[in-house]
């Protein structure tokens, strides 16, 4: 390999390890978000639950004020979170999250190819360039209409990435998945007798 090939290896390795840190951002993003979703409904029905017993306690006459007033409490919490999520609807930024990080994972998988043809000699430079600048484009369209991101889910990307070695196999367990002929390690004794 050349100089030359070298560099364009090298900016196109660099454009892969983004991506993927891109597509686990997303994924994490949306993790996160649907929580997030999930506790506020709850919150939401557990308030209109509550309201609702404040109504019903006002019909005792002996108790009526204190019931009054812890219900024009919950019901001014309920509101508060009513209003929040109106304009904001935590499920649906989750969901372009998911589908960002499904679209981001489609060019992750295709640098990748690029980097192996690369590397096999598979393609030309030139032919490798015009597959980066292509997949710079298609990444520019997804980015446009993706969400922003945020520091706890790049984060939570770095950590899962970089320590708990999230997108890192070893060959023994790439090989559970293999048929016998395809594997890189030497068979165990439960594959001498596995049919």
């Amino acid at each position: 390999m050349t100089d030359v090939d070298e560099a364009l290896e090298g900016q196109i390795r660099e454009c892969y390890g983004r991506v993927v840190y891109t597509h686990k951002t997303h994924d994490n993003c949306a993790d996160l978000l649907f929580k997030q979703h999930q506790r506020i409904k709850k919150t939401q029905i557990l308030l209109s639950a509550l309201v609702t017993c404040g109504v019903i306690g006002t019909i005792f006459p002996d108790t009526s004020a204190m019931w009054a007033i812890l219900t024009a409490i919950v019901s001014t919490a309920l509101f508060a979170l009513n209003a929040y999520t109106k304009d904001y609807d935590l499920g649906e930024v989750a969901q372009k999250h998911r589908q960002s990080a499904a679209e981001v994972w489609v060019v992750r998988e295709q640098y990748l190819t690029l980097l192996t043809d690369l590397r096999s000699n598979f393609v030309s430079g030139d032919q490798a360039r015009e597959r980066r600048d292509e997949l710079l484009l298609k990444l520019g369209k997804i980015y446009s209409g993706a969400p922003s991101t945020n520091a706890e889910a790049y984060q939570m990307a770095q950590k899962a990435l970089q320590q708990m070695e999230d997108m890192t196999f070893s060959d023994e367990e790439i090989d559970k998945f293999l048929p016998r002929e395809l594997r890189r390690t030497a068979p165990n004794a439960t594959d001498a007798t596995s049919p």
